[in-house]
């Protein structure tokens, strides 16, 4: 039997490819984003239906988990960014990342739990960043919401473990058109004091380079390794930059 993954954040960047990746592999697909009409996995068929959703509303959520039915496998991959120094950072640009980033991912899995408990199965796999393996300077608020869910999640797999539900972290390099800097809620040009020019200029010579870059079809790859792992591993790096991150950290 076709197992169902439920992808949020499938309008574009990782969560589109890893929709294709799965669709590919024969899976059913619910791909979810905030405007489905923006799809861009074309018409919904047997495999693949595409459903609206917002992580920060209780009402959305509640309507995707009764129009969904059974999910084997969970991928909380939606997020929003922010760059800058911590010092121009306005609260309410913090909070809202953190609607996003970790209480979205806690109210979504919450939501989906009492089904995969009853069954004694399904997998949780939080996409995160590689900003959790290394701390990088001008995305103090960002590292931070991501890192909440690299601690959640290990608690959460001793949790579940219990009914047969394992929870998995992806973290992903960086990508130039997916990572916290591209999909930022706020221009990075408001957030950098003139004061922080000499703290900006290596972090983006050194995101400048090329061989750093992450792939989206390496995100996918990772989930897929991931879902399929018995070892009880925790953490995934995805993309040679992490995965040598992840080495040396």
């Amino acid at each position: 039997m076709n197992k169902t993954i439920l992808i949020t954040g499938a309008s574009s960047g990782f969560g589109e490819v890893a929709a294709r990746f799965f669709l590919d592999k024969g899976w059913k697909v619910i791909a979810t984003m905030r405007r489905p009409e923006a799809s861009r996995l074309g018409g919904e068929t047997e495999h693949l239906r595409v459903l609206p959703l917002d992580v920060t509303s209780e009402a959305s959520i509640a309507a995707l988990v009764e129009a969904a039915g059974p999910v084997d496998v969970l991928v909380n991959n939606a997020g929003i960014g922010i760059v800058g120094a911590f010092e121009a950072m306005p609260i309410s640009a913090v909070r809202q990342v953190f609607e996003t980033n970790t209480f979205g991912v806690m109210a979504l899995t919450q939501a989906l739990l009492p089904q995969m408990r009853e069954r004694r199965s399904g997998t949780i796999v939080n996409v995160t960043s590689a900003v959790t393996i290394g701390a990088f300077p001008l995305a103090a608020v960002y590292t931070a919401s991501k890192q909440a869910i690299q601690g959640f999640s290990g608690s959460l797999a001793i949790e579940l473990a219990h009914f047969g539900i394992g929870v998995k972290l992806v973290e992903p390099g960086y990508a130039p058109t997916t990572s916290f800097g591209a999909n930022a809620i706020l221009p990075y040009t408001e957030l950098l004091p003139g004061e922080y020019a000499e703290v900006a200029r290596p972090v983006f010579e050194h995101f400048a380079n090329p061989a750093l870059t992450t792939r989206e079809a390496d995100v996918a790859e990772t989930i897929w390794a991931a879902i399929h792992d018995t070892s009880g591993k925790l953490r995934f790096p995805a993309g040679a930059d992490a995965v040598a991150l992840a080495v040396t950290a």
